[in-house]
């Protein structure tokens, strides 16, 4: 966080420096990009990823939409608008935010969006089945997917028992655990052990930690077995 000295800002152990949250899903032989915040050029230039088949939007956060202007790169090299799946109202965001993109006569160089418009009903990319499930970010109207085995649900508060039945059976799941304390937006670390209880995922993960919740080595201690702190960089299969 900027201009703080608390020992997780000041750490120089790579798992503690904590980017905003995005995941990388090879799945079905394709490469689906769950989100892309102001930190989506350096993600993927570290990561060396020169290829994505789509992006996927949980809501209009700017800490999840911020870095769509370098799609433009895609489009240069793949000559193709970039293709972005997301709710109405994240693309009525998205129209604000890069109108410049939008315009009847685009500048020279803007990014080329190819918006399609989901539900919280499954779609398909390319043909590949993607399960969207709703949950509540305080009041606003978030998703969070599932891919086959995998269940990925990022900047929520509250979600109904119904919703979560659509993560059950997953052998991994990744959830959002931003603090110890009542946050208005977010889950605690102890809602967010709750809904992994729930879930019952064979191994679990936690994502969007604040500076709030301890280095990295000290949170693995506090956490039930199966369950670890997710990290910037960090690469799971299965």
């Amino acid at each position: 966080m900027l201009g703080c000295t608390c020992p997780v800002c000041k750490s120089t152990d790579a798992k503690d420096k904590r980017m905003r949250s995005s995941v990388c899903v090879e799945y079905e032989g394709l490469r689906l990009l769950v989100d892309a915040g102001p930190d989506f050029r350096t993600q993927l230039l570290r990561e060396n990823i020169s290829h994505i088949d789509a992006i996927l939007l949980t809501h209009n956060h700017k800490d999840h939409t911020g870095g769509l202007d370098d799609v433009r790169s895609f489009n240069y090299f793949e000559r193709r608008a970039f293709p972005i799946y997301c709710e109405e109202y994240v693309q009525q965001s998205l129209r604000k935010e890069y109108s410049y993109a939008f315009d009847e006569h685009p500048y020279p160089g803007a990014p080329q969006y190819e918006l399609h418009t989901i539900t919280n009903e499954p779609f398909c990319v390319q043909g590949v089945e993607v399960v969207p499930v709703r949950a509540l970010h305080y009041k606003l109207p978030v998703l969070g997917f599932r891919f086959g085995k995998f269940g990925y649900l990022t900047d929520a508060s509250a979600i109904d028992e119904s919703e979560l039945e659509k993560f059950k059976g997953v052998d991994c799941f990744v959830v959002n655990a931003i603090r110890f304390e009542k946050h208005i937006s977010h889950f605690t670390l102890g809602e967010a052990l709750e809904v992994i209880a729930k879930v019952g995922a064979k191994r679990s993960f936690l994502t969007h930690l604040s500076h709030q919740l301890p280095i990295h080595t000290s949170l693995q201690k506090l956490l039930p077995e199966g369950v670890e702190p997710a990290f910037d960089g960090l690469r799971i299969e299965f």
